[in-house]
């Protein structure tokens, strides 16, 4: 594959220490939301998936990031307005696109 045809934010770095406190903070957000319906259990699995990503030995970079975009649409799509004081989403997908550099 030519370096032209892959997307500019693909070529960049992510930041793991960036995205573990980022997963550490969502984890005790979410901890707090007591909402058992499926959209905080999608987000829940979410995160738990990028976890285990970065638990890994060596992190690769293509996996992360597609989990971080993963987690950035559900927060887009399905929390457009903050659950509960708890949890704003908006600030979590604001902080997930600087890391992408989005």
């Amino acid at each position: 594959m030519e370096m032209n045809s892959i997307p500019p934010d693909s070529r960049r770095a992510v930041d793991l220490e960036a995205v573990q406190k980022l997963v550490s903070a969502l984890e005790a957000d979410l901890s707090r939301l007591r909402d058992g319906s499926g959209d905080v259990q999608k987000l829940r699995d979410e995160v738990d998936a990028l976890k285990d990503l970065l638990n890994a030995p060596a992190p690769a970079q293509p996996p992360v990031r597609h989990a971080l975009h993963g987690v950035r649409t559900t927060l887009d799509r399905e929390w457009g307005t903050a659950k509960s004081e708890a949890f704003t989403a908006s600030r979590y997908v604001a902080e997930i696109g600087r890391i992408l550099g989005l």
